[in-house]
């Protein structure tokens, strides 16, 4: 086969794009840092690092919602606490309003003070953190309780109740009305890792309804409103009802408001733990991509000037090879 200038001169010409492509290519890594500049470039570890990116993208979602949902059964904790403090000063109240020595005014004041308490205690059911009722369940932006005022003997009482959309008492037995009670006694969810979700809220119906097993069915609204009716009573068998039944009951509503921090709290630790987890992740997850995605740099250095030589060496080469010109033939 007869090899020509022409062949000589495409053959080098060829091999310098390859030699100037190649260069580019190293030289575009080196200005970025990464191995891959584009998809074409390797489809397979392409996909991989973006599938990469996605979970730790994720993770970092996941961990934002569990910080906010920490605030929440921050927020929480403390309510119940106050709920708690009310219940031990309501306590003490029945306790000496039980002594036979105290005076129509004592018990007068005694009522007047419960009563004060009842509105706190609805004061407090209606906290709110970003914007959102914590004791509404997914009702989360009507507040779930209210105080009315009834008619007492000596004065009138404060009535805890359900609040309903508008405002007023919510009639749970009322068909029309009970799924907005279905919405406060529901569970908030949230997801803290892949697959992975838990329920985070404690309702109004959980603080108000302390009766479990014979005790089935009473609540904290009927127990409130016997004390302030027993308070107004003369009858000896009311009275005596302020030192056995009602101080039995805030008792128990004292205890079921502890057994629900230590439901917040087991939830805390649980976000905790979720939190950690996600974070040893990303740390992992984000060694694997640094190792997958990007270049080392002494490596590519000492490529690049492998590669610039080869190119500085061809253009030599042809040089000589491909000497001849249209001045030689002019000669």
């Amino acid at each position: 086969m007869r090899v020509t200038n022409k062949m000589l001169s495409n053959n080098f010409l060829r091999d310098m794009r390859t030699n100037l492509t190649n260069l580019s290519k190293i030289q575009s890594q080196m200005d970025s840092g990464k191995q891959i500049t584009k998809a074409s470039d390797d489809p397979l570890k392409t996909s991989r690092i973006m599938q990469m990116y996605s979970d730790i993208d994720a993770n970092k979602q996941y961990n934002s919602n569990i910080k906010n949902t920490t605030n929440w059964l921050d927020t929480t904790d403390t309510a119940l606490g106050q709920v708690g403090n009310v219940c031990g000063r309501i306590e003490e109240l029945l306790v000496s309003a039980g002594n036979a020595g105290y005076s129509s005014d004592q018990k007068q004041a005694v009522k007047d003070e419960i009563n004060q308490k009842i509105q706190e205690v609805s004061q407090i059911l209606n906290t709110s953190f970003d914007g959102k009722y914590i004791f509404g369940g997914t009702r989360a932006t009507t507040k779930p309780t209210e105080t009315e005022a009834t008619v007492g003997a000596n004065g009138p009482n404060s009535q805890l109740v359900y609040s309903k959309i508008g405002g007023g008492e919510l009639d749970i037995t009322n068909p029309e009305e009970k799924p907005q009670y279905d919405q406060i006694n529901s569970k908030l969810l949230v997801e803290v890792s892949q697959g992975v979700t838990m329920d985070y809220n404690i309702t109004a119906s959980q603080i108000i309804n302390y009766g479990t097993g014979v005790d089935a069915g009473k609540n904290l609204m009927g127990l409130l409103s016997d004390i302030t009716k027993h308070l107004d009573s003369t009858d000896a068998n009311d009275i005596k009802d302020l030192n056995n039944a009602d101080l039995d009951g805030i008792q128990k509503a004292m205890t079921n408001v502890l057994k629900l921090r230590s439901e917040v709290g087991a939830k805390q630790n649980r976000m905790e733990s979720a939190q950690t987890r996600n974070e040893d992740q990303n740390f992992n997850m984000t060694e694997i991509l640094s190792s997958t995605e990007n270049i080392d740099i002494t490596e590519k250095t000492m490529e690049y000037a492998t590669m610039q030589t080869v190119y500085m060496a061809s253009l030599q080469t042809s040089a000589k090879v491909l000497q001849p010109s249209l001045l030689d033939y002019l000669r």
